[in-house]
């Protein structure tokens, strides 16, 4: 068993402080930054920030679904999920970048062992920075806009 981790990297054109607020709103600009490969998305607890708890189902593959129910905290210019029901924990980190913001979307968990294990580590990380890709994507939109 090792690390499996997969990040990815957008740059925005808004202060660091617009960024990071949006990225731990949970209630209005989560749900529309989400991509397709998540459903069932809910607030349990909080809304913004640290204290939130959320689900949602994250559809990795066409086989691979993950329930997720993430406990945020906050820390300086990163927002951190850890998921209650796995390893998997996800760290939002908002940086100055000019005039703008980058933002680095990285999730990392502990992956099976064996040769199962050697196919997740190899695969997994190409996935899911397609689907970071995308939700920093439509982050870049719904905050530039």
């Amino acid at each position: 068993m090792g690390q499996v981790s997969a990040s990815s990297t957008v740059l925005v054109n808004a202060e660091p402080e617009k960024v990071l607020s949006a990225i731990a709103d949970y209630r209005t600009v989560r749900p529309k930054i989400l991509s397709s490969h998540y459903s069932d998305y809910q607030v349990l607890e909080g809304g913004q920030g640290a204290g939130t708890v959320a689900t949602w189902k994250l559809q990795a593959t066409k086989s691979r679904v993950r329930d997720v129910k993430a406990t945020v905290d906050v820390a300086g210019h990163t927002v951190i999920e850890k998921d209650a029901n796995s390893t998997m924990v996800t760290n939002w980190t908002v940086a100055p970048a000019g005039t703008g913001s980058s933002v680095t979307v990285k999730t990392s968990w502990t992956g099976a062992g064996g040769v199962k294990g050697f196919f997740e580590k190899t695969f997994a990380p190409l996935g899911l920075r397609k689907i970071q890709d995308e939700v920093l994507a439509n982050l870049k939109k719904e905050v530039e806009s």
